[in-house]
């Protein structure tokens, strides 16, 4: 983690104070609908009596991205977001326009995940990334951020972190997903801002979107507690989950796509080892004449599955690792 901030004993956040011991819910608002309904984004905030750091919990920057918004609700739910020290601030849902319609983006168009920082006159997306960086996130000295994979296709729970960075690399054994993965900040992302702002913080990717599912959302909650465990802020009257393997580290994986077009059939479920030439799956005509089968190109594990029932010739329906880390 960086090194922790002066703690105050009041935070301002938006215009308002938080003092230690206070649990407080603020509404974000940026801009309002056509029918000039308010959208207000509720940033809630739990401190303890003690100080200490400051984490950040956050979920739904593309609004059709479910199981990283049912990961934060769960947090706060359980009472998990209650710190024994420090301040714990979860926004389960950053894109609330994208969520009210399902829609990855902004109203704009824009993915939010991709105009970070932001600009004070911009477009809609980008004053809202501008004011998120400008009022909330210099507060945090620590980031959970958690997404899901986009549009039809599922995520393996893993980590994603950029390999330079090697605070954050311990923190990501910390969190202990089931895999790791090694990858560079893209201009424009959320992650790139926090490293510049030398922010320390965890992407958790999981599932697909427009879908909860329960395995994923406990994966993104026990990291989290064993998170909150290291930085001792979890209350001790959480039962810590067991770990039962380290996190498997990816530093390479490269995309198999369709050779034809037709009804796909997966065969094999989300993060199995594969061996070269093992059936993945097979795609098929509508008409059952072509029944082709679809072979791993190398040892390694699935971490991406593409679950749409039809494919067209070179769509990608798995991502397998190519390269570990030892």
């Amino acid at each position: 983690m960086s090194e922790t901030r002066v703690t105050k004993d009041v935070l301002n956040i938006l215009g308002e104070e938080v003092p230690l011991g206070c649990s407080k819910t603020i509404n974000f608002n940026i801009a309002k609908l056509y029918t000039s309904t308010k959208v207000e984004i509720p940033i809630i905030i739990e401190r303890s009596k003690k100080s200490g750091p400051t984490v950040l919990i956050t979920a739904g920057i593309h609004g059709d991205e479910i199981n990283g918004v049912e990961v934060v609700r769960q947090i706060i739910a359980k009472k998990i977001n209650k710190p024994v020290k420090g301040t714990i601030i979860c926004i389960p849902v950053l894109n609330v326009f994208g969520f009210l319609t399902m829609n990855r983006f902004f109203p704009d168009g824009r993915d939010l995940n991709r105009v970070f920082p932001g600009t004070k006159n911009g477009s809609l997306a980008s004053r809202f990334a501008y004011q998120f960086v400008t009022e909330i996130l210099p507060i945090a000295d620590f980031c959970l951020d958690f997404h899901t994979g986009g549009g039809s296709r599922f995520n393996a729970p893993h980590i994603r972190i950029d390999p330079s960075n090697k605070k954050s690399v311990a923190m990501a054994k910390i969190f202990n997903a089931p895999f790791t993965l090694l990858s560079k900040n893209l201009d424009g992302s959320y992650r790139a801002t926090c490293a510049k702002k030398d922010i320390d913080i965890l992407l958790f990717e999981g599932g697909k979107s427009q879908n909860s599912n329960r395995d994923i959302a406990r994966e993104g909650v026990y990291g989290t507690m064993r998170v909150l465990h290291y930085l001792e802020m979890l209350h001790p009257k959480f039962e810590m989950p067991d770990t039962i393997n380290d996190s498997i580290v990816i530093k390479k994986s490269n995309w198999l796509r369709a050779k034809y077009s037709g009804l796909l059939h997966i065969k094999i479920p989300i993060g199995k080892h594969v061996e070269k030439g093992e059936m993945l799956a097979t795609i098929t005509d509508p008409y059952g004449k072509m029944r082709h089968i679809v072979k791993s190109s190398n040892d390694g594990y699935i971490i991406n599955v593409n679950e749409a029932p039809i494919v067209y010739k070179g769509d990608a329906i798995f991502r397998i690792t190519t390269e570990l880390e030892e």
